[in-house]
């Protein structure tokens, strides 16, 4: 089977999230066998798992709105959103949210492959970039994320 090589903005988030594993090597070996790698949170971020059908209509409702990379599963019909650290309990009231601790391990594709039911719902970029608290709650919320100018109508 041929393989290409990423295009530049997914081949940034690939870099990224590998700089965010305590080992790259690994895996990076593990995504080149067609695996799925065991990455730990808390060092650069957190996750928060969800429903992926919830996470579907999040993605809807945020929009043009920045956020981070989301990682779905088919299989499972779950999603995890990558979350900045040192939360204290700013998600823990809203319902259908579970916000993992560091040190848990997200089993995540590389950022350009779907393997195992699991692939970026919305990918590393390269920058950092992680979904803000307050959007993501608002957009699970019962009234949901609701941009300025939706809001105002």
């Amino acid at each position: 089977m041929a393989t290409h090589p990423p295009l530049p903005p997914a081949r940034a988030g690939q870099d990224w999230l590998l700089s965010c594993t305590p080992d790259p090597a690994e895996i990076q070996r593990a995504w080149d066998a067609q695996q799925l790698a065991a990455i730990p949170t808390g060092p650069h971020w957190l996750v928060a798992e969800a429903s992926l059908t919830r996470s579907l209509e999040a993605v809807r409702r945020m929009d043009a709105a920045p956020h981070g990379p989301v990682l779905a599963d088919t299989r499972r019909g779950l999603a995890w959103w990558l979350l900045p650290t040192g939360l204290a309990n700013e998600l823990d009231d809203v319902a259908g949210l579970t916000v993992h601790p560091a040190g848990w391990l997200l089993e995540c594709p590389a950022v350009v492959r779907f393997f195992g039911g699991r692939w970026w719902l919305e990918s590393p970029d390269g920058t950092g970039q992680l979904t803000d608290t307050t959007l993501l709650g608002a957009a699970f919320g019962p009234g949901g994320y609701r941009p300025d100018t939706e809001a105002l109508s």
